[in-house]
C-alpha cells in the first residue's frame, strides 16, 4: 500500500505538470486509487493538501507590507509586474492557478473512484468521509481561486462575470471552460452545504476537513459575496463548535513566550483548519525580504500584546511579521477561531447588532491586550464599531491571505481604498474596482484550453 500510495502521488505529480494542470488529453497508465483507504491516504497527504499549497499573489497585491528598493530591484520582471499591479502573462513554474488546481484533481480522483463503490453499512463513516473531505478540499481551493482571478462578487452581473474553471471530473478529456461568477460560487456554496453533512464536527487532526471547517468556509465565501446574514449564520455555525482563543498573556500554545521568533504552536487551540499559502512565488513578501507597512503597525497600541507577537524590528529599523500559526516561515493561510469571531462581529454589525457586534470584538481583545489595559468598546453608532472592527480585522489577521479579498469587497462596498507603490521606475497605484483585482490567467493555460483572459 505505502508503495501504491507513493506511484499515485508522483504520477500526478509528473501528469500535473505536464498537462499544465488542464485539460491536455491524458494517455499515461495510471496507478488510481481503487479503495475508500487509497482514497482517504489520497486526501491526508500534507505536502499534496495542506502544506505551502494555497494562493499568495493576491497577499503579494495587497497593502499589509512594502519592499526596500533593493529587494524590489532584485526582484524577477514578473514579480516587479505582481508587486507593482502591472499585468504580465507567465508561462511555466509555479503559480496560483496551477497550485490550486492540484488538490482540485486529487479530490475529483476521489469522487470519480466513490462513484464505483456503493456506500453500505459497513463503510458508511470512511465513505462519508471521503466524500465530504474531497467536496471541501475542492471548495475550499474554488474560493481561493476566486478571490484571486475573478471579480469581486456583483449580484447584478455575476451571471455574466467570468468566474474560474469549474474541473468536476478527473478525466482529462473533459474540456476546460470558464464559469461565470454566479455559477463558480453557487458550486462552492453547494458542495460546501453536502460536505457539511458528511463530515465530523471535530476532526482526528485540524488538517483534516470537519463540520466546523466546512460552516468556516460557508462564512468567508458569504462574506466575500456580502450576504451578511448567511455569512453571520455559519460563522455562529463554526464558533459553537470551537470558540477556543489563546490569551497572550499566557497559553500553554505560547510556549517559548510571544518574542520568540515564531511563538504560536502550530495547530494551537484556534486552528479550525489548518494550511498554508504557497511560499514559491511569494519569496518576496516572505519575512526575510517584506516589512510591514508602517501605517499598519502604528495601529497597534502599546498595550496590544500583537505588536510584540506579531513583529520584530529589523535591523533597518523596520518590522518583520513573525506571527504565524505555522510556527515557522511559512504564512498559515487555514480557518481559525479568531477570522470566525471578526466575521460574526462585522456581519452582527452590518445587520444592525452592534452591541452584539462589540461584544464579540471584546472578547476577542480582551485575549489579545495585556492583563486590564484593554477598555470594552461599548455605546459605538453602527458606523464607528463597524470601522473599529474592520481595523481589528486587518489587525488580527494579517499575512493570513485574506487582505486581497477584503479589499475587494470593501471597495465595492465604498471604502475607496487606493494603494500606493513608489519605486525608482516609477510610481504605481491601485485605484478601487480597477481590473487587475482579478489577476490574469497564466498565458500558457490560456493557449492551451482557449479560456477567455481576464481584462488586460
Amino acid at each position: 500500500m505505502k508503495y501504491k500510495l507513493i506511484g499515485i502521488y508522483l504520477i500526478l505529480q509528473l501528469m500535473i505538470s505536464c498537462n499544465k494542470y488542464l485539460d491536455k488529453k491524458n494517455n499515461t497508465s495510471l496507478l488510481i486509487p481503487t479503495s475508500l483507504t487509497d482514497a482517504q491516504a489520497l486526501l491526508d497527504s500534507y505536502d499534496q493538501m495542506n502544506s505551502v499549497l494555497t494562493p499568495s499573489f493576491g497577499e503579494n497585491s495587497a497593502d499589509d507590507y512594502f519592499l526596500k528598493k533593493e529587494i524590489y530591484n532584485g526582484l524577477a520582471l514578473q514579480y516587479q509586474y505582481n508587486y507593482t499591479w502591472r499585468y504580465y502573462l507567465s508561462t511555466g513554474g509555479s503559480n496560483d492557478w496551477n497550485l490550486g488546481y492540484k488538490p482540485v484533481y486529487v479530490s475529483n480522483l476521489c469522487l470519480d473512484l466513490l462513484k464505483n463503490i456503493p456506500r453500505n453499512n459497513e463503510n458508511t463513516y470512511q465513505w462519508d468521509q471521503v466524500r465530504g473531505a474531497a467536496l471541501f478540499y475542492r471548495s475550499y481551493n474554488f474560493l481561493l481561486l476566486l478571490w484571486n482571478y475573478a471579480k469581486v462578487y456583483d449580484s447584478t452581473t455575476a451571471d455574466k462575470d467570468l468566474g474560474i474553471a469549474l474541473r468536476m471530473t478527473s478525466d482529462f478529456n473533459v474540456p476546460t471552460t470558464r464559469a461565470t461568477n454566479k455559477e463558480s460560487y453557487d458550486q462552492v456554496i453547494k458542495d460546501t452545504k453536502t460536505a457539511i453533512r458528511l463530515l465530523p464536527d471535530y476532526p482526528e487532526l485540524v488538517t483534516r476537513p470537519s463540520k466546523g471547517a466546512a460552516y468556516g468556509l460557508l462564512a468567508r465565501c458569504y462574506l466575500s459575496v456580502c450576504d451578511y446574514k448567511n455569512a453571520l449564520n455559519y460563522a455562529d455555525s463554526a464558533l459553537r463548535l470551537n470558540s477556543n482563543l489563546m490569551n497572550l498573556n499566557n497559553d500553554t500554545d505560547i510556549p517559548l513566550g510571544l518574542t520568540a521568533n515564531y511563538p504560536f504552536k502550530r495547530f494551537n487551540k484556534e486552528t479550525i483548519f489548518y494550511t498554508e499559502m504557497d511560499g514559491t512565488p511569494s519569496l518576496f513578501y516572505s519575512p526575510s525580504k517584506s516589512r510591514v507597512d508602517t501605517i499598519l503597525y502604528s495601529l497597534y497600541d502599546v498595550n496590544d500584546l500583537r505588536k510584540i507577537a506579531f513583529f520584530k524590528e529589523n535591523v533597518d529599523m523596520y518590522y518583520q511579521f513573525k506571527g504565524m500559526y505555522s510556527n515557522y516561515a511559512a504564512c498559515f493561510s487555514g480557518i481559525a477561531v479568531d477570522e470566525m469571531l471578526l466575521i460574526r462581529a462585522e456581519c452582527l454589525a452590518r445587520t444592525g447588532q452592534v452591541d452584539n457586534g462589540l461584544i464579540d470584538l471584546n472578547t476577542l481583545l480582551q485575549t489579545r491586550y495585556k492583563t486590564a489595559t484593554f477598555s470594552p468598546y461599548k455605546n459605538l453608532s453602527q458606523s464607528k464599531a463597524l470601522e473599529t472592527i474592520l481595523v481589528e480585522r486587518r489587525k488580527e489577521l494579517t499575512m493570513r491571505g485574506l487582505r486581497w479579498m477584503d479589499l475587494k469587497r470593501l471597495n465595492k462596498e465604498g471604502a475607496n481604498i487606493t494603494l500606493k507603490r513608489v519605486e525608482d521606475d516609477g510610481i504605481y497605484t491601485l485605484e478601487p474596482n480597477a481590473d487587475y483585482y482579478a489577476l490574469p490567467l497564466p498565458d500558457d493555460i490560456i493557449a492551451l484550453t482557449g479560456m477567455p483572459q481576464n481584462s488586460l
